[in-house]
């Protein structure tokens, strides 16, 4: 995490913005900073503001204002351009960074209006390549739950209870791991997330998912947790420390059963999960794809239509696995 004290002060600026005006959650706070903090240490390179060369090195707090006026929407390709021939970065990457550095520049001009001219105003995002996303199949499904199942630790109940959130409701990680006690409603079975940017959405349980629950819920640590952490005491889900259990820890257990069960790790993940849980209810369960949007909490129907072309990618292979396609 970068702290503030390394950032210039229209940085601080910039963050606190988006943290109290637009909303943003920590982890997206955490990106912009991160963004910002190697951009601006690659102006002082492409300025010759230091003999630097190592981004680790380079310290951006001394910047003022008058540099930031100078940056030019070529300045911004050449960093673009940096991004590609010095760290291969893939194409989401400088997405994300692009979308990052419009929504600074975006601020500075028009809200906080300490730059007359926005040289991001033109700056368009790179063509992403379109990829299915990846996914277990109900029969790899099934094996991860039976392996996690009968698993024998003093954490089985807990990480079963993890695995099958994940994989019946297509929750994201921070979802999981912000789950308090309280809001769970086990009369009308059904559980309050709070998403991206701070959305809340309410995510129905199902039969497996209140048995899990139920199941760990009787075995989980009522003593000793943390009772100067409100946070934590309020968690679901505990760690060995018993607080809140932590992003680390779930993706640890995660790729643990993954391997218990033998899948590959290298293809699979937390996130994965997440698709999977998409793609069995839109292929097996029939769900209208606005309410799987609403499920998942995206907020373009775009994003959630990925799934339907999984689907469609399955057709094309069923017709070209016709016995009669090659006669």
């Amino acid at each position: 995490m970068i702290k503030r004290e390394d950032n210039p002060e229209f940085i601080n600026s910039f963050l606190d913005y988006s943290i109290t005006i637009l909303n943003k959650s920590p982890n997206s706070i955490k990106e912009y900073n991160y963004d910002l903090a190697m951009f601006f240490k690659f102006i002082k390179i492409h300025f010759n503001m230091t003999d630097e060369t190592d981004l680790k090195e380079i310290k951006i707090n001394d910047l003022t204002l008058d540099t930031v006026k100078k940056i030019t929407l070529d300045d911004i390709h050449a960093f673009i351009s940096y991004l590609m021939h010095e760290y291969h970065s893939k194409s989401t990457t400088r997405a994300r960074k692009i979308s990052t550095i419009r929504i600074f520049f975006k601020y500075l001009s028009r809200k906080a209006k300490l730059i007359d001219t926005n040289p991001a105003q033109d700056l368009e995002t790179p063509k992403l390549d379109k990829r299915l996303p990846k996914y277990l199949s109900l029969d790899d499904s099934k094996r991860l739950l039976a392996a996690t199942s009968n698993e024998d630790n003093r954490n089985s109940e807990r990480d079963y209870a993890i695995i099958t959130l994940f994989l019946n409701c297509g929750m994201r990680l921070s979802e999981l791991v912000g789950i308090n006690i309280n809001d769970i409603n086990f009369k009308e079975r059904r559980l309050t997330v709070i998403g991206k940017g701070n959305k809340e959405r309410t995510i129905y349980l199902n039969n497996s998912c209140i048995k899990a629950i139920n199941d760990y819920i009787k075995v989980r640590p009522k003593e000793a947790i943390k009772r100067d952490n409100k946070y934590s005491e309020k968690a679901l889900f505990l760690s060995e420390r018993r607080s809140r259990i932590s992003n680390r820890t779930v993706e640890n257990v995660v790729k643990n059963k993954l391997q218990v069960a033998g899948l590959d790790t290298k293809k699979y993940s937390v996130h994965k999960l997440r698709h999977t849980a998409a793609t069995l209810m839109y292929q097996y369960g029939k769900v209208d794809i606005r309410a799987l949007q609403e499920l998942l909490g995206h907020e373009s129907i775009s994003t959630t239509e990925i799934y339907t072309h999984v689907s469609n990618e399955q057709v094309k292979k069923a017709v070209e696995n016709n016995p009669l396609a090659k006669v």
